[in-house]
């Protein structure tokens, strides 16, 4: 195959160092040897339409709302409603006993997405859990269908406490009463951490349990992502300038970004799963992924290595907890959880075998039912009632293998 030459050699490096900045930061990382594909773009783009058609995950969607952070940003929300289990005949009595009773407001379980994902990232998660308990699944600012961050348009830094202040946000609009279970994964996780750092009387008046997956409390700037020591290390040294200069260039970037598709569809595959999935998984993975523009991208890089919340974690202690990570996960390593484990003993922990990063699209089969014994643990604590579905999820889950503790 001829070198490309002229504008065609920028073009092809600026898509290598853009599919691989842009993964690591999302769930797949850089630095990565990768042979190319020799399939045809027009082949392998018909692939991807088979796949997506063949596995319509991402396409759960439930009753739409928008909370407005403290800087103005649209941040948009879905809520689930639990299935009232009263016959049509009896629902309107069922009410007037309950209004009369003065029954408190019923747990809301909210999930916050990572890095580079949006909330159809819960699919397999929102599958089995609707119609069993109230849940609110919403987008981080400039991802998904929420509003850019109105600050990052201006010039200003994403922060991982900026994050959390928009968590409340969402609360406040979409959970205005009730007790409330705070579910993360990977940057949902720190978002929830920053939230409880910020808001410790509301974690204590509202908060009935919190669930923290594939994510990290603090010292993310030492990672290795699978990579050398010295190539940790060129990498770290290099990312924030290369993603400042990627992020000015966006439009060329993101060009190139799909002009080297079959690069960036093998780092995502290592980088997000310790093992194989199903073609389908595998490319609802990279559509998320791929749709986060570049810009946004190298926005919130930065705000990782900065940030420390394990302090934070003792606002969270006593209260029923779930610590999951994959042990092949190399952008969180289970090190992270262990450690966040250690702040919350009351936690159940599981470090899942052969699980990468996206663990929650890798296992759900173990993912599925720990969430459902949180939730369940949870509304008991605070005597809410949750359908019967989610106990029988729970209960299918202690037939499940033991995994880390």
């Amino acid at each position: 195959m001829p070198e490309p030459v002229g504008d065609g050699v920028k073009w092809e490096r600026a898509g290598l160092v853009g599919a691989a900045i842009g993964v690591v930061a999302a769930g797949a990382a850089a630095g990565v040897a990768i042979e190319r594909v020799t399939v045809g773009r027009s082949v392998r783009r018909k692939a991807q339409l088979a796949l997506d058609a063949a596995g319509p995950y991402g396409s759960l969607r439930g009753q739409p709302g928008t909370a407005v952070a403290e800087d103005g940003t649209e941040l948009y929300y879905e809520t689930d409603e639990p299935a009232e289990p009263v016959p049509e005949p009896a629902r309107r009595g069922w009410r007037r006993r309950r209004e009369a009773a003065a029954e408190p407001a019923p747990l809301t379980v909210v999930f916050c997405h990572g890095y580079c994902l949006n909330q159809d990232a819960w699919h397999f998660q929102r599958a089995v859990l609707r119609g069993t308990v109230r849940a609110v699944y919403w987008d981080q600012r400039s991802h998904g269908r929420s509003e850019r961050g109105r600050d990052q348009a201006a010039g200003g830094p994403v922060t991982i406490d900026q994050l959390g202040r928009d968590l409340k946000a969402v609360l406040d609009a979409a959970v205005p009463q009730g007790p409330v279970v705070l579910v993360g994964h990977s940057m949902g996780g720190m978002t929830v951490m920053a939230f409880a750092d910020q808001y410790p009387e509301y974690v204590r008046e509202r908060v009935a349990g919190a669930g923290f997956l594939s994510t990290s409390s603090g010292k993310l700037a030492a990672v290795t992502l699978g990579l050398p020591a010295v190539g940790a290390r060129a990498f770290r040294a290099v990312a924030p300038g290369l993603l400042r200069i990627m992020g000015s260039q966006a439009e060329l970037v993101e060009r190139a970004r799909k002009a080297t598709a079959e690069l960036f569809a093998g780092v995502i595959k290592r980088y997000s799963f310790g093992s194989d999935v199903e073609p389908g998984v595998e490319r609802f993975a990279e559509r998320l992924i791929e749709s986060t523009p570049i810009d946004v991208v190298a926005e919130f890089y930065p705000a990782f290595t900065e940030h420390e919340k394990g302090e934070a974690l003792a606002v969270l202690d006593g209260l029923p907890a779930l610590v999951l990570a994959g042990d092949k996960d190399l952008l969180t390593p289970s090190a992270h959880s262990t450690e966040i484990a250690e702040r919350l003993p009351a936690a159940e922990v599981l470090i899942v075998p052969g699980a990468g990063h996206l663990v929650t699209f890798e296992r759900p089969d173990v993912v599925n039912p720990a969430l459902a014994r949180l939730i369940a643990h949870a509304a008991d604590s605070v005597r809410a009632p949750v359908g019967d579905g989610l106990r029988e999820l729970a209960a299918a889950g202690d037939a499940q293998p033991v995994y880390g503790g």
